[in-house]
């Protein structure tokens, strides 16, 4: 559990690349980025991820949202990281 950086909300936390896994294996982003850049990320919760990845597809992710800054900074992101910060976090039952 920890602090979602796009809604703060506290919750259980995913990873997501900055730089999407898909475009890893591309000679242009093998060329350009080391492997300490390829990896790098950021801890969200899954609503925020899921909505990131439904806003844009992985190339434009890598060339326009590739910082924290920049997702948090798109008019379109920030009003659904809003909204989401105002969802009920679900939690699971293990036990039933």
């Amino acid at each position: 559990m920890g602090r979602c950086c796009c809604c703060q909300r506290e919750t259980w936390l995913t990873f997501h690349h900055l730089i999407p896994r898909k475009v890893h294996r591309r000679s242009h982003f093998k060329k350009h980025y080391d492997k300490d850049q390829l990896a790098a990320g950021i801890l969200i919760c899954r609503q925020c991820h899921n909505g990131i990845h439904r806003f844009y597809d992985e190339m434009t992710l890598t060339r326009v949202f590739a910082t924290p800054e920049a997702l948090i900074a798109d008019p379109a992101l920030n009003e659904y990281f809003s909204w989401v910060a105002k969802q009920r976090i679900r939690t699971v039952d293990k036990g039933r």
